[in-house]
């Protein structure tokens, strides 16, 4: 994804962050903010087809916190195993328990 947001910026990929001027640092956060205004296939999105608005989107920042907990309270409020799991603070993708989980509290 990174790869291609600079490109749609436009920006020279050998470039290092702090070689960035503030209209290429405002390019990027363009792209970053409206990937479907550059043409961005919907894959690269970290939040595809949207439970609540049925829409894919790519978020930012503290949203992409915001929508985690959500989802992760949906899933404790409506007793689904995997949210059961997160609530008890076990291994939720079958893991094994035997010899790997020792320190997790």
């Amino acid at each position: 994804m990174a790869a291609m947001v600079v490109r749609r910026a436009g920006i020279d990929m050998n470039k290092r962050a702090g070689e960035l001027s503030t209209d290429e640092v405002a390019k990027l956060v363009a792209v970053l903010e409206n990937p479907a205004g550059f043409d961005l296939p919907e894959w690269t999105y970290n939040r595809q087809k949207d439970r609540d608005t049925g829409k894919s989107m790519h978020l930012v920042s503290s949203a992409v916190d915001t929508a985690l907990r959500n989802d992760l309270e949906r899933l404790k409020r409506n007793r689904v195993h995997r949210g059961l799991r997160h609530h008890w603070r076990l291994r939720v993708r079958g893991q094994h328990m035997n010899s790997n989980s020792r320190h997790r509290h």
